[in-house]
Order: C-alpha cells, then structure tokens, then sequence
C-alpha cells in the first residue's frame, strides 16, 4: 500500500533525486524546503512518513520529530543527519524515531526502511481489525480459544461437530498449546453443559492417592482416609471428567478407569458397593499414548477406549498467522491499567523470529512479563523474557531453526492465511472479499496473483 510522504530538506537536489524516487517506487510525496513550511504541511494534514533532515533552517528537525510523537504519534519518522548531528539522531531513534540516515545515503537502504514501515502498518491496521472483531463478538475472555489461521478454523469446526456426541474424546499438543481450553470448549457446547465440568490432573496424585481421587474411599480404606469421600467420577456424573496427563495413570487405575468406560461403573476405595454414573470422559496428553501402548506402559483396550474420537492440537510455530491474534488478546488482557499503546518493530520481530516451544503458553507469558516491565507505552524489545530478548531481529545470519523465519517471511505467511480465509468466508466471491477488506479489486487480483491463491470453485465468483 503507497505511503503519504513529507519529505523535508533544505537542499533542491536531495528533494529532486529522493522525491522522484519515492514517486517511483509508488508512494505519495510532498516536499517542503525548510522547517517553518514542513510545520505548516504538518498543521494541515497527518502524514504516513515524515522524512526529515536535522539540520534546517527557521525550525529543526528535532523540534519537528518532537512535535510529531506529541501530535500525532501515528507518524513515522525518519531523520537525515550529518556527521556533526548523529548524536542527536541516536536519541531520537531511542525516542521513537524508525532510523537515521548519514549523508550520503544509500537510495535503496530508504526503499527499504519504508517497506518495513508499510509491512509494520499494515500490521498494525489488522491487529486493530482482530480488535474490532473481538470486540463485536462480545470479547474473548481469558478462557477462549483465539485463532484465525485455517488451522484454528479447522479445529473450531471440529470442536463443534465432536461436542454433540458422547463419546471419549483424546486431545492431543504439545504442552502450552491449549489442551484444557478444548476440553472446556467441548464440555459447555455440549448437552451436559448445565452440569459439571471436573478436571483432575492425573500427573498430580501419587499412584497411592490418584484411585482415590478418582473413585473415592470408604473411611479407614488407606492410612490417613479419616473419612469417607465421594471421588471425582461421583461428583462428575451427569456432567464431563476431563482427565488431564492421561498417560501418567498408573496401571490398576488403568484397569479401574477401562471398567468404566465399558461399564459405566466403578466400587469405591474400601468397599464393595458398585456405584453407577454418567460421565462423559475427555482425557488429554503431551506425550505419545500410541507408544507408550507398544511399550507397554499404557493398556492397549484403554487406549482405544480414550481415543473413540480425537483432537490433535497444532503447534504455535504451525500457526504464526495468529501471533498477532494472540497478541492483541493477550494485551486486552493485561494491558488495561497500565495503558499500553502497543509494541515497536523491534519487539514484533522478536516475537515472529521466536520459535515458541512454550507454545500459547509461553507467548502469554511473554505478553504479561511485557506489559508489567513497560508500564506504559509500547513495548519494545528489551520488555520481554530474556530467552526471547536475546534474539537480534536485524541479525540476517539468524539461524532459522525450529521455525523461525524472518520478519518478511512471517508477515507474507499472515498475509496469505488471512486472504485465503477471508476469500473462503465469502466463497470465493472477490468483489465481496474486496469490499470487507477495505481495498480495490485490482489491489485483491494482485495479492492473489503475487501469493499463488485461487478463489474456491472455478474461481469465476465475481457477482
């Protein structure tokens, strides 16, 4: 998308060369000869770039780079410096400032400054989209599933079409990927929603105290059962168990827990009474319950009973698309009090570089630690958990294992996600997908053309 430009130098010919090439390279530009006539410009109307060299005549450019964040702090600004003046050009970076530029400079370096502030905008401009969207949903609260990555709407879609059965569902991810949300989600788009929702984390209990949890005691049945207890099934029925880290039930709660998934019934601890419930049972694991069954530290029969129908939860680094759409939530969630403008490039590479083996969980964090170390503002780099700081987004000669990838790369990846879901939404109809995206049907032709997408169907859905 071209830019609004000011570009501001007191020298004809630096205006001459750098405004045609600009113009060239499709941006809107206006130049103004000095300080006193850039802020007439600035008085009349915001600009996408301002351009600005130091050292002008009747008003400096650092008075004009001042004005600019209190005015309108939307504005990127890049500065022009001599030698004599980097010193200050280096505290407006710090203040804000995109870059510097030491005369002579390099044409193509500011062609590529100002692609970096276009992919920054445009970001900018959808993460405030995903805000608006949120927002008319009624908000996402801290327990909601966020996605909009073809992957999410998939598993959205399928969270839909398994709640309605009863059947055992096994839902499998990497740790920090949401496994507890799903089984939420499942349990209250369920008919047994009106009922209980009980979660035991089979990893917390000793085995000497996990059959317990799980199916209650009679008084004296074990040392230290001073009472009697219903378990978790009893309180359960009606309703949905969620068995947390399945794969660490140890082998007689095994054989307890397969009784009742074929049976419907269990005995208490210390007694011979059979007790009779109606739970439906989600269970979930990060480890690999399919081998675990051939080295024979899970029962077989158990794991097909678990596993009737199944979830598998992607990954962060399968989703990046939806880093931003988990950023924003996570900012509406701890952001509030402490006024957070939003993040700086800098600390948005960071995050699209990271390779996220914490997954969703690890991004929260970050997002929290962030907000709690800015106070206010934006959140820069230096702002976030030291094992994501310590990645140098300007590093070209970043290795790009575990996923990670550059800026660029990540930014074309949402990009082409978010057009493929919206042209999907509106059933390949290009006009309609246009209109809700706010831009031109050429403008649409040509991101389609540029990332290889066809419209579903025979492609022709133009009415």
């Amino acid at each position: 998308m071209p830019l609004d430009i000011l570009l501001v130098d007191d020298e004809p010919t630096l205006r001459l060369v750098v405004g045609d090439k600009l113009a060239a390279a499709g941006h809107r530009v206006e130049v103004a000869s000095d300080g006193a006539r850039a802020m007439e410009r600035l008085a009349e109307r915001v600009y996408d770039v301002v351009i600005c060299d130091l050292l002008l005549p009747k008003v400096g450019g650092m008075r004009i780079f001042e004005h600019l964040r209190r005015e309108a702090p939307g504005t990127d600004v890049i500065l022009i410096t001599g030698q004599g003046s980097v010193p200050d050009a280096v505290q407006a970076l710090r203040n804000g400032a995109v870059d510097y530029l030491t005369k002579p400079f390099d044409l193509e370096r500011l062609l590529h400054e100002l692609v970096r502030v276009e992919e920054q905008r445009e970001l900018a401009r959808e993460l405030r989209r995903v805000k608006s969207a949120l927002l008319s949903a009624g908000g996402a609260g801290p327990g909601a599933m966020v996605g909009r990555s073809t992957v999410m709407q998939r598993l959205f879609e399928r969270v839909e079409t398994l709640a309605g059965s009863d059947a055992p569902v096994l839902i499998t991810g990497e740790s920090g990927t949401g496994k507890e949300l799903v089984a939420r989600a499942l349990h209250e788009r369920s008919p047994r929603a009106g009922r209980p929702l009980v979660t035991v984390n089979c990893a917390a209990f000793p085995e000497t105290l996990l059959e317990a949890e799980l199916f209650g005691h009679e008084r004296g049945a074990f040392t230290g059962a001073f009472k009697k207890r219903d378990g978790r099934f009893r309180v359960a029925d009606g309703g949905t168990l969620f068995l947390d880290e399945v794969a660490e039930i140890p082998p007689q709660a095994q054989v307890k827990l397969l009784r009742v998934l074929q049976e419907g019934a269990f005995q208490p601890l210390g007694s011979n009474e059979t007790v009779k419930v109606n739970v439906r049972i989600i269970s979930a694991t990060h480890q690999p319950l399919k081998q675990l069954v051939a080295d024979h530290r899970f029962r077989e029969d158990l794991y097909y009973r678990l596993r009737v129908l199944d979830v598998r939860l992607p990954p962060l680094r399968e989703r990046r698309g939806d880093i931003p759409v988990l950023v924003e939530h996570f900012l509406g969630r701890f952001s509030a009090e402490r006024r957070i403008t939003g993040l700086t490039p800098r600390a948005w590479a960071v995050l699209l570089h990271h390779a996220w083996p914490g997954n969703v969980r690890e991004l929260e964090h970050a997002i929290h630690h962030a907000c709690v170390l800015a106070g206010g503002g934006e959140i820069d780099a230096h702002h976030l958990p030291d094992e994501l700081a310590d990645v140098d987004p300007d590093d070209a000669s970043l290795p790009l294992d575990g996923g990670i990838q550059p800026l660029a790369t990540a930014l074309r990846e949402f990009e082409r996600e978010y057009l493929q879901r919206a042209l999907d939404a509106f059933g390949g109809n290009r006009t309609r997908t246009a209109e809700k995206l706010g831009i031109s049907r050429k403008n649409l032709w040509e991101k389609l053309r540029t990332h290889g997408l066809k419209p579903a169907g025979d492609g022709r859905a133009e009415d």
